[in-house]
């Protein structure tokens, strides 16, 4: 009888089996009802390509992670993965990607939009050697058909064409929640992708073209559908954090997405303190004491709820932590105005211009508050 040092690793393992060339990458948020149809759709068209369905699920009230997860008792190729604590659809896609073998990888939505009859088409193209093959509603015979509203349609022509002065590229949709990408090429990039912000191809294609030489990308043209049940992702606050992608890259990372959001939301506080200590002051004059102090707490909550919902969105607080997070919020204001007060009179000291030394002061007081609030309230 052997011993132990004489037997081979593989003899205890199990055969090994080719893993799946293509994953289908699908973070979710409340689309139960979406599962089953998805997969349904895709295995009428991806016969032939052994491929895999990751759900990554950022924590559902409706179920949709029970829902993925019957389906996986079902079929082998389907998996789910659900988050608890942690939100964000890069950050979701992220998770999927790395967690498969996969040598391609497909991010599409789950809300039935995206066509998927388009994904061989979309293989073909990164096989044959594209890096980056993107589902667009804007190139060829593609169209954002009744999936989006005019005013929708404006934000993406917009985007576009903001895409393309940090891309180095022209990029035909670069809102697309659609795309299909060498796993190595997301691997060798994923350490400097942005966690933060719903739209990633835009962050892909902008680091890998710093890391190196700029990715080739094909374009795949589809008809963007109507959503086929729940509620759409879209809203205001998202083409707020597409712009503080843009603007972070824009900087070359040296200014990251949340920092830049943290501060636009700074800056509406303060068009908030002036407005309500001018209400304030304008009804009772004599009080402009009460007035500054009514204003600056009015200006801190806004700033916190704005913050909760735009810049941490993927952390946002609710209940409980909602309120021990606004009461932390207003602490660390606090001694961030002190921060402030104290770097612009030594400033001022030290040089009498009172605009250099209050804007100093200023950015000070917002860099302690972001770190200090990242740190403590939206941990």
């Amino acid at each position: 009888m052997p011993s132990l040092t004489e037997i081979s690793p593989d003899q205890h393992a199990p055969p090994r089996t080719k893993g799946p060339e293509l994953a289908v990458i699908v973070p979710t948020f409340n689309e139960h009802d979406n599962v089953i149809p998805l997969v349904d759709r895709l295995q009428a068209v991806l016969g032939g390509i052994d491929w895999e369905l990751i759900f990554v699920d950022d924590n559902s009230p409706d179920g949709t992670a029970d829902a993925a997860w019957d389906l996986a008792a079902q079929y082998h190729n389907v998996r789910c993965i659900k988050r608890l604590g942690r939100r964000g659809l890069s950050s979701a896609c992220a998770e999927g990607i790395l967690s498969t073998n996969a040598p391609f990888v497909v991010v599409m939505d789950g809300d039935l939009q995206h066509d998927e009859s388009i994904l061989p088409a979309m293989l073909a193209k990164v096989r044959a050697g594209a890096d980056i093959a993107v589902g667009s509603r804007y190139g060829g015979e593609g169209s954002s058909g009744e999936g989006l509203s005019p005013i929708r349609q404006w934000g993406s022509t917009l985007a576009t064409r903001l895409a393309t002065l940090v891309a180095g590229q022209e990029l035909a949709d670069p809102m697309s929640g659609f795309f299909m990408v060498r796993r190595d090429l997301f691997v060798d990039v994923a350490p400097q992708l942005s966690a933060e912000g719903f739209k990633i191809l835009l962050d892909l294609v902008v680091t890998a073209t710093r890391k190196g030489t700029a990715p080739a990308i094909a374009q795949v043209p589809y008809v963007f559908r109507p959503r086929h049940a729940g509620e759409s992702k879209m809203s205001p606050l998202v083409v707020l954090q597409f712009l503080g992608l843009w603007l972070s890259k824009l900087s070359g990372g040296v200014l990251p997405t949340s920092f830049l959001l943290f501060a636009l939301v700074g800056f509406s506080g303060v068009a908030v303190h002036l407005t309500v200590l001018w209400l304030l002051t304008s009804v009772v004059p004599e009080t402009f004491l009460l007035a500054q102090v009514a204003a600056t707490i009015v200006a801190m909550t806004w700033n916190f709820f704005l913050n909760n919902s735009l810049t941490y969105a993927d952390r946002k607080l609710h209940g409980a932590k909602l309120w021990t997070g606004l009461l932390g919020f207003y602490v660390v204001c606090s001694m961030g105005g002190v921060a402030n007060i104290s770097i612009a009179s030594m400033i001022y000291e030290a040089r009498p211009a009172p605009l250099i030394a209050g804007l100093a002061g200023a950015l000070m007081s917002s860099v302690f508050n972001y770190a200090v609030t990242r740190i403590f309230t939206w941990k």
